[in-house]
């Protein structure tokens, strides 16, 4: 009996600190696994800003072709149509309200890229985008309930101002006035992108959006450019703006919002403007001046910042 009771005490003495090392490596795994996950919908919206931006470089270089409205309807068609062919969404088993919202949300895209490409087609790419951005920073803002993040958006907008060279006196008014409308479709479009993202599986509401942004640019673009939509080169500019703005990114942004805060989202947002700037200096040869890079690495502060207290809150919950 002795003996038995010897032998049992030294496992006993080594199963126990196996049995801590484990739980503590089980710990470990999931505060990782939760940060791995907290991180992903955050890469998300990084891709589709570069996505985004580079493609709207692209459709600056289509404009003189087929005119700003007339981009914007090749962007929103092609778009729509591989949308449709991709995920063929179920017209039937939705309620009225989601419905509606697939209305909200096709107008508040369709509003906001043909306001945008107004925008772009009077001021340079990076002053628009910054102005623009403004309307996700005031939602951030607004719709925040934590200081926190409050603090970041006002970092992120000193950022914004200061890549605007401390005022925008010296652009095209109107220009500056659709940028700034475009940012409250931008703000909108966040909202209801989310709801969206929750009644609609997949990305079958964001291809049944496209079609309304679509159905709605097309006679815009039409009275604009007419015939020449139809040139083959421009057929496959506006197709390879369609996918690099709107497809990958609104499909990403999409599926982000799913488990991204929208405040979160929207400080995120900032980002663009960086984004923008360098998709200038690469496709447009458009440079960047000190205070711009300084600028830029405010917007990105910021936005690690946005991040950061993302992470944080996702390993407490």
């Amino acid at each position: 009996m002795n003996d038995q009771g010897t032998a049992a005490e030294p496992a006993a003495a080594v199963a126990v600190p196996e049995a801590v090392t484990a739980l503590g490596e089980q710990g470990g795994s999931a505060r990782a696994a939760g940060r791995r996950a907290a991180l992903a919908p955050v890469a998300l919206v990084v891709a589709g800003g570069l996505s985004v931006q580079f493609g709207s470089a692209v459709a600056v270089l289509l404009m003189p072709k087929a005119g700003a409205l007339g981009v914007v309807t090749l962007r929103l068609a092609a778009a729509a149509l591989v949308l449709l062919v991709v995920c063929r969404p179920k017209l039937r088993g939705h309620a009225r309200a989601d419905w509606g919202t697939v209305v909200a949300f096709g107008l508040a895209m369709g509003g906001m890229n043909t306001l945008f490409y107004q925008a772009a087609d009077r001021i340079p790419l990076g002053a628009a985008v910054t102005l623009e951005v403004l309307g996700p920073l005031a939602l951030s803002v607004f719709a925040s309930r934590r200081l926190v993040n409050v603090l970041w958006a006002g970092l992120a907008l000193g950022g914004v101002l200061l890549l605007s060279g401390g005022g925008f006196d010296r652009l095209d008014p109107v220009g500056a006035a659709y940028a700034l409308a475009a940012g409250a479709m931008w703000a909108a479009y966040i909202v209801f992108s989310a709801r969206t993202g929750r009644r609609f599986p997949q990305a079958d509401g964001l291809a049944l959006a496209m079609v309304v942004a679509a159905v709605l640019s097309l006679p815009l673009g039409i009275m604009e450019s007419g015939s020449k939509l139809l040139v083959p080169s421009t057929l496959g500019l506006g197709a390879a703006v369609a996918v690099l703005s709107s497809v990958l990114p609104y499909t990403l942004e999409l599926i982000a919002l799913r488990r991204l805060p929208a405040p979160t989202f929207a400080i995120l947002m900032s980002l663009e403007p960086a984004i923008a700037a360098t998709a200038g200096f690469l496709i447009l040869d458009q440079a960047l001046s000190t205070t711009d890079a300084l600028a830029i690495a405010l917007v990105i502060g910021a936005s690690m910042g946005a991040v950061r207290s993302q992470v944080r809150g996702a390993g407490k919950r």
